[in-house]
């Protein structure tokens, strides 16, 4: 597939034009999954609750969800696609239409990226890196996917005295920026997460994310690479990934805003997550629905109509049931927020002191399953 336009995101609308495209846009969730967390993960304080599954097995597990709005994979290379597996991959999404949205260098796990990966400081480890980068977005143009994720969850530290920590930062980006005109015309998606595994990764909110993405972008030198980004085209964009966006304590709206405003918003991870703590990967609604509303909100603001890919640690249910519980999780929200009084919040966010509490008042009455048990709420403009 060419690359997704999304200039349309950076579009910012107030007054009766925003109305109009909030009644006018839907959002129409389509779902991705990875594939990883359809077999257990290793966990260093307990022994995996379920039994580990092949590629095969996952693959016919994620199948089954089809029916259910699945419509992309994701996978990391080498790991769980790679050479020898690539026919299987192959055959299942000819045989199920379930696209393989995305393959992602592992660059986290193995040994040997002790001390990171395309920031490391040790030459022959950071070559690993960026080689396994190069091939995974060669992958990525075989398979005529959508973009890469690239998450630095090694690339990091937790003693702080006495790094060069621009050095470390540069090293990234050019390491990147090297892979990227290897494979000209690939689009990285950055998924920033604040620690874990490291005490600090580089680039870890969504603020250092787009940073990072002006800044490789400008490093880029391959012909078709620049012709690309003179046509507007964003080759580096973002993957912001809830949990990890929680555990930075980000507010999800503001947050996603600040990507889409930039018109780039390749992709979204979902799950939900309390403020802080370590990466928990709960099914999305569990925790905060009202960042979940505020969120779709946003996205609808802008016409975001990507994926929304979904990141689980299901580690005390079937991966099949955390599954559905985000999609209906997600979809619910959706149909609350396309179905809102759009020109009434709009008028109210526009005229806060004509309109103190509407909101607030506003927002119980679409959550709650009896709103004519509520006081009736006036429009804030016919009240006005």
């Amino acid at each position: 597939m060419p690359l997704q336009d999304l200039r349309g995101q950076a579009v910012i609308r107030e007054g009766d034009d925003l109305v109009r495209h909030l009644n006018e846009f839907r959002l129409e969730p389509r779902y991705s999954v990875g594939v990883w967390f359809f077999s257990p993960a290793a966990n260093r304080f307990h022994e995996p609750y379920q039994d580990p599954a092949s590629i095969e097995e996952r693959l016919e597990r994620i199948a089954s969800l089809a029916s259910w709005g699945v419509v992309g994979v994701e996978a990391h290379y080498p790991n769980e696609i790679n050479e020898k597996n690539l026919e299987t991959w192959k055959s299942f999404a000819a045989s199920t239409g379930i696209r393989i949205l995305t393959v992602i260098p592992h660059l986290f796990f193995d040994r040997i990226f002790e001390f990171g990966s395309l920031s490391s400081p040790l030459p022959e480890v950071r070559r690993m890196a960026i080689d396994c980068t190069i091939r995974a977005l060669e992958l990525n143009k075989e398979l005529d996917t959508d973009f890469a994720v690239l998450w630095p969850g090694i690339d990091g530290y937790e003693q702080p005295f006495g790094l060069n920590m621009a050095a470390a930062r540069r090293r990234f980006v050019e390491g990147l920026a090297e892979a990227m005109d290897a494979v000209p015309g690939v689009r990285v998606a950055f998924e920033p997460k604040p620690y874990e595994p490291r005490g600090h990764i580089l680039f870890g909110t969504t603020a250092e994310g787009l940073l990072l993405a002006s800044q490789v972008e400008a490093r880029l030198t391959h012909p078709e690479n620049r012709r690309l980004l003179e046509e507007g085209t964003a080759l580096v964009c973002l993957n912001p990934e809830v949990g990890h966006m929680r555990m930075a304590y980000e507010d999800l709206a503001y947050a996603f805003s600040l990507v889409l405003e930039a018109g780039r918003l390749a992709h979204t991870h979902w799950n939900s997550q309390p403020l802080g703590g370590y990466d928990l990967d709960l099914p999305v609604g569990a925790v905060a629905p009202e960042q979940l509303d505020a969120a779709l909100y946003a996205l609808k603001m802008h016409g975001y109509q990507e994926h929304f890919g979904l990141d689980l640690n299901p580690e005390r249910m079937p991966v099949e049931e955390a599954v559905r519980i985000s999609i209906e999780a997600i979809n619910a929200a959706a149909e609350r927020v396309n179905a809102m009084d759009h020109a009434s919040i709009v008028w109210a966010t526009e005229h806060p002191d004509r309109a103190r509490g509407w909101i607030e008042r506003y927002l119980i009455r679409t959550r709650t399953p009896q709103p004519g048990s509520l006081e009736p709420l006036p429009r804030p403009h016919e009240g006005a």
